[in-house]
């Protein structure tokens, strides 16, 4: 059965992100043509994000939306990382006053790791199919 789109009242640019202890993937996404592009990876230091590079992103793209993949089992129960970054996405609409979705991700990672053999870090690649998913999920 497919998925059933929701809609979601935002037009302009969404920035999501692939929660990690030592790295944060970042990807910009559009919502009129619903495509995302991977963006950057943001270092964190002991849980801690890089909160300066982040606002940097913020100022540049003006987000209307942030997106944060939620890392899920595979049986979609929370996993050690769900919490973390459930709380990642409160601080970042906190602080720069976004409305927060979270989507949902399994194996973002690993498919990720299929579209870019070479790279060394796929971070940003993973939030890119994580907001890539969400702009589906969500139409205007």
């Amino acid at each position: 059965m497919p998925k059933r789109k929701t809609t979601t009242p935002l037009s302009g640019v969404v920035i999501g992100f692939d929660f990690g202890l030592r790295r944060i993937g970042v990807a910009i996404g559009q919502t009129i043509t619903q495509t995302a592009t991977p963006e950057t990876i943001v270092n964190s230091k002991d849980g801690k994000p890089d909160w300066t590079h982040i606002s940097r992103l913020f100022k540049a793209w003006q987000p209307v939306a942030i997106v944060v993949g939620l890392p899920m089992r595979l049986d979609g129960s929370e996993q050690a990382l769900t919490q973390p970054a459930r709380k990642f996405g409160q601080r970042l609409s906190g602080r720069y006053h976004c409305p927060i979705y979270y989507m949902e991700e399994q194996l973002s990672s690993i498919a990720a790791e299929s579209r870019q053999l070479k790279q060394t870090h796929i971070d940003d690649h993973a939030a890119q199919i994580i907001l890539e998913n969400w702009l589906e999920a969500h139409t205007l």
